[in-house]
């Protein structure tokens, strides 16, 4: 199976320095390494190019986020099965070996990820993936491993199965399964763009695998800092949407609940005096209410009717979860 490694990357010089050298001892005999360059304004390409020549270097002139970057992109990636993988990811001796092995053997798994740790603290999870995705019935993601910022140590209580969604910080999909989906929503620019993926994927049937005998580090909040108010602004406004193109069923109470509990979220913020996450939350309302008639236009005709957990928010909050359990 012919396999490429795509590594986004946006100002990130420092970050390639530090983890390019793991992904090609780790990688470059079973995969094809690309830098795909999202109009850096930093010495990433001149590093690269004097650095690394056998890597090979896609740049785009404009910015177009992780979504736009890796469509534009794609084309140019000869490859059957691709890592998208982030600029900030440490990788391990063989990890690669299990993941070509499983989509060898299972004709139906078009998407998948490596069990995802934290490289600060490497017997946790990290929060972007973990092992695996899940996500309740009013769109909030949450892992196998991770539920909100609650991070669980990894003592191998996770073995590889079939989840919702797999990470975006090191994400697996066959090229195939990613054209015949037109790829990424452009519009979501960053963030939940690899959670409507794996939503439309399982809309035409195909299964979306977390592969825990493998596993990688990442740094996470390389481009975004995990206490972006951009980034609450992005990941609230793109699950709204996300939940517009893909709900089958009972979509306005959907909304509704989500609205409500996003409105308890917003104010959560205010009381902790993180006044500008509240505001990411008014704003990205805002983008919704502007933008849902276009998001309605994107439904699918025949959505198929995908089984969605509880509450998440009430099993966390009012119940005390604070491990995942099936």
């Amino acid at each position: 199976m012919k396999t490429a490694i795509v590594i986004l990357n946006w100002n990130g010089r420092a970050l390639l320095e530090r983890f390019l050298p793991d992904v090609i001892a780790h990688s470059a005999e079973q995969a094809t390494i690309y830098v795909v360059d999202n109009a850096s304004t930093d010495d990433s390409i001149a590093f690269l190019q004097t650095q690394y020549p056998e890597i090979k270097l896609i740049c785009h002139t404009e910015n177009w986020g992780y979504a736009g970057g890796y469509n534009k992109a794609m084309a140019q990636i000869d490859a059957d099965l691709i890592c998208l993988m982030n600029n900030d990811i440490r990788t391990t001796p063989h990890w690669l070996n299990a993941i070509i092995e499983a989509f060898a053997a299972n004709g139906r798994m078009a998407l998948a990820q490596p069990k995802i740790l934290d490289l600060n603290h490497p017997t946790h999870f990290e929060y972007a993936g973990a092992a695996g995705g899940m996500m309740d019935r009013f769109g909030y993601p949450y892992c196998r491993g991770r539920i909100f910022d609650t991070i669980e140590e990894d003592s191998d209580q996770y073995a590889s199965a079939q989840v919702f969604w797999a990470s975006g910080a090191c994400l697996f999909v066959r090229k195939s399964v990613f054209e015949s989906l037109g790829g990424f929503d452009d519009s979501f620019f960053a963030h939940m763009e690899e959670i409507d993926l794996c939503w439309r994927a399982q809309h035409q049937g195909h299964e979306v695998w977390a592969l825990c005998n493998s596993s990688v580090l990442h740094l996470g909040g390389g481009t975004l800092t995990y206490g972006s108010s951009r980034k609450t602004r992005l990941n609230f406004r793109n699950s709204l949407f996300m939940l517009v193109k893909n709900t089958a069923k009972h979509l306005p109470f959907i909304l509704i609940i989500r609205l409500l509990l996003d409105g308890i979220a917003a104010w959560r913020f205010m009381f902790k005096g993180q006044t500008s996450h509240f505001g990411a939350i008014f704003m990205a309302h805002m983008d919704f209410y502007r933008g849902a008639r276009s998001y309605f236009m994107k439904r699918n005709k025949s959505l198929k009717i995908i089984s969605l957990n509880p509450s998440i928010v009430w099993k966390y909050y009012i119940l005390g979860y604070r491990k995942y359990r099936p």
